[in-house]
Formats: C-alpha cells, structure tokens, sequence
C-alpha cells in the first residue's frame, strides 16, 4: 500500500512523543501489505474500525486515533487526521472529512 502523507505522521509525533514508534510501525506495515478489502486489513490491525467508509486505527494503546480514507483497488492509504482518543470523542472530525 501507498501511504499519503507521512509529513502528517511527523508533525503528529512531534507533539507527541509517544506516538513516534507505533506509528512508525503502523506506517511499515501498511507500506509492507496489500490489503484486498477490509477484512483483509483486520487480520493484520484487529482494532481498525470502519467509521462512515474511513478506516480508523487504535494507536498507543488506544491514545490515539488515526483516522484514514483507504482506496483498496488503487493501493492507497490516504492519512485524514490524528487524533488523540478525547478529540475524536468530541466527533469534530466527522464533519471535516
């Protein structure tokens, strides 16, 4: 898969320190994969979640939220936004996507 745009994983964990190595590894696995549907990409991230046709991953234990727009058919993984766990609760993303 082909994730756009890492600078967004970068500034993410530059503000939060802990999120560097989890999303590092998020980022190899999905570069490393192909996933077929979204079934497919559950056997690898069990807590992927399917919100509104977004994909949205646990990241730190559930700290974080990782909210993407995956185009299975091109191979693309588009990053919308990272959230920490209490501004994706807010649901403010929602309307920005």
């Amino acid at each position: 898969m082909h994730v756009i745009a890492k600078p967004a994983l970068v500034a993410f964990w530059k503000l939060h320190p802990d999120a560097e190595k989890p999303l590092q590894a998020w980022y190899h696995m999905m570069e490393r994969e192909t996933f077929v549907h979204f079934n497919d990409l559950r056997a690898t991230f069990a807590g992927a979640d399917d919100v509104n046709g977004l994909t949205v991953f646990n990241i730190c234990g559930n700290k974080y939220r990782l909210i993407t727009s995956i185009h299975y058919n091109r191979r693309k993984v588009y990053i919308r936004n990272i959230l920490t766990h209490a501004d994706y609760d807010r649901n403010g993303w929602r309307r920005r996507t």
